[in-house]
């Protein structure tokens, strides 16, 4: 009997260990897939939307109280809800009754929150004028401060809208500088499972970045919570892997996606390399601080930034 009884407590024992890991990991597997199949699904929602600037109750040069408050939910209401599935659609102020919880944790284990307007996403978002340090530069930008919109699609995700009426397409200026938040027509928080738990970004939270407002790309890339380090573009790869075999470099669009939620990561400042190659010599760059992209040589070490896809 006693026999029995110890091997039942180190049974336990070892239960009790193993059980919230293997919890874990199924959780892990089961938001990894329904993340892909989201994204998959709004992919080819956006693929068939006409144009994705303009929506609101926008005139040229508007900068209403009315445009301010009700462009995040005409891109839903009248764009995105005749080419995807949705149940519910709130305003700003009736974001939870779409599943938004009130509060998530960050990817930096910062409970912060939901932000009810573009400027508490990022403030760089929507007002930004900085002089690169490096380059010695001056880069600024102002848009509209919309304030958020919500869904719930039938399969039960819950999506919090941020979005550029005025967003355009990917065309960089002749000096090769952008301020890619132009360049940025929407991004959504998505939460897998509504207001339930964990609600945190890299779990069952993440985001959606819709860029160009025709010809659009939408990326929803996985970020390391770190820097891989410094490196030349042609090896930024490698500390990618070095991370995770899982990790890649990230493009332009992917990278302009972390600098757009950037208060969500552990983002802040620095100049970081993209996947996107111009040619031999040179490949896009990204500041987080102010949101430029410009052309960089090659082998000058930048910082790295890896995603998962």
């Amino acid at each position: 009997m006693a026999e029995i009884l110890l091997s039942l407590t180190i049974i336990g024992v070892v239960v009790a260990i193993t059980l919230p890991s293997l919890t874990g990991n199924i959780n892990e597997r089961t938001w990894n897939t329904q993340r892909k199949a989201l994204y998959a699904r709004f992919s080819q929602a956006i693929a068939l939307m006409p144009s994705l600037n303009g929506y609101g109750t926008l005139t040229a040069g508007d900068s209403s109280t009315s445009a301010i408050d009700t462009a995040a939910e005409t891109f839903v209401t009248a764009g995105l809800s005749k080419v995807l599935k949705i149940n519910n659609i709130c305003d700003s102020t009736h974001l939870q009754d779409c599943g938004i919880a009130s509060k998530f944790t960050t990817l930096k284990a910062e409970v912060i929150s939901t932000p009810e307007k573009m400027s508490e996403l990022n403030e760089d978002m929507v007002n930004v004028s900085k002089t690169d340090t490096i380059l010695n530069k001056p880069f600024s930008y102002n848009q509209l401060d919309t304030k958020a919109a919500a869904f719930e699609t039938v399969n039960g995700e819950s999506l919090i809208v941020y979005y550029n009426p005025r967003c355009t397409s990917d065309i960089d200026d002749a000096s090769g500088n952008t301020m890619i938040q132009s360049k940025i027509c929407a991004n959504l928080i998505y939460d897998l499972n509504g207001s339930n738990g964990p609600n945190t970004i890299g779990k069952d939270m993440g985001f959606i970045t819709v860029l160009y407002s025709n010809d659009p790309v939408v990326v929803m890339p996985m970020p390391n919570l770190y820097d891989a380090g410094e490196a030349a573009q042609a090896d930024a790869s490698k500390l990618c892997t070095h991370q995770d075999s899982e990790y890649r470099l990230p493009n332009k669009e992917e990278i302009t996606a972390l600098f757009a939620n950037k208060r969500l990561l552990n983002l802040t400042t620095g100049r970081y390399w993209s996947s996107s190659v111009i040619s031999n010599t040179e490949a896009y760059i990204i500041g987080v601080e102010a949101g430029d992209r410009t052309h960089g040589y090659r082998p000058t070490p930048r910082l790295v930034r890896c995603v998962k896809r």
